[in-house]
């Protein structure tokens, strides 16, 4: 993603807006193609994942029922937005803004970034830590890192103004983290249902499809992201050497959640302000 800069004195053009609107749109294009890894690895994983410890899926079955609050109340996984406006404010202040709204996307941006590193660093020591006691750890490591998943997107989506308070918006950042897990076939069919569930303003709901009223089979979807992440997290439940694997597991996946909540909720953003300029896509 090409960054924007920083401190150029106000919000982007309607050109600049449409030039980070591809870019978003190159990187979904992108997530829609079977990369090389996955046809050389997903024989293996299904393998692999028949060797997981039973407790580990029951473990993540059990986590993943706990979506379903966190969709209706947001539960234990919904987090403040205080934090997130105060870092947002003060990026802004140091690249010459005022520290408030509406801020320009470089400023959003570069809060994201921040917030997707400390949150990757965290998972990291996380990982380390629980992989080292190998399967009798990795219980303790799969509800952290669940909800560390979350929590970085319910941030990265407050940085671009978006309110998890929303029950809309719970389901978008179910969505976010379903897609950065699937394979292939799964990221399209996730993509094309937001696809459907956005207006030309970026916001939940506006399409004409209206997949946010569909959610009754996200149990199914979710079903397929356990299955998966059961595969990635197997070499963790290694007495030691987890340690190592846990950490890289951990980061990779905190990175890909990241990268997906940015670009999502930035095109958001951007359709919002192509919007308000008179634009539609």
């Amino acid at each position: 993603m090409t960054e924007m800069t920083l401190g150029s004195g106000g919000l982007e053009t309607q050109e600049e807006l449409r030039l980070a609107l591809e870019e978003v749109r190159k990187w979904e294009k992108e997530q829609r193609q079977l990369m090389i890894w996955e046809r050389l690895t997903r024989l293996p994983f299904k393998l692999l994942d028949k060797l997981t410890p039973k407790v580990v899926h029951e473990k993540i079955g059990q986590l993943l029922n706990e979506l379903g609050v966190y969709i209706q109340n947001g539960g234990n996984y919904l987090v403040a937005g205080r934090k997130v406006g105060e870092l947002v404010g003060e990026v802004s202040r140091e690249t010459g803004g005022k520290g408030e709204g509406p801020y320009p996307l470089a400023v959003m941006d570069e809060a994201a970034r921040r917030l997707s590193k400390s949150r990757s660093n965290f998972a990291t020591a996380q990982g380390a830590t629980t992989g080292f006691g190998g399967v009798f750890t990795l219980a303790a490591d799969i509800p952290a890192i669940l909800g560390l998943s979350l929590k970085v997107i319910q941030e990265i989506g407050l940085c671009y103004g978006f309110n998890p308070l929303e029950k809309e918006e719970r389901i978008f950042a179910v969505k976010v983290m379903q897609l950065a897990s699937a394979e292939a076939v799964g990221r399209r069919a996730i993509l094309e249902e937001l696809d459907l569930e956005l207006g030309s303003d970026g916001r939940i709901g506006g399409g004409d499809g209206a997949a946010v009223s569909k959610i009754q089979g996200w149990r199914e979807v979710i079903a397929a992201y356990r299955d998966n992440w059961s595969s990635k997290k197997l070499l963790q439940t290694i007495p030691v050497a987890g340690m190592f694997f846990g950490a890289y597991t951990n980061r990779e996946m905190l990175k890909a959640v990241a990268e997906a909540a940015m670009m999502l909720y930035r095109k958001r953003r951007i359709l919002a302000r192509l919007e308000e300029g008179g634009e539609t896509t």
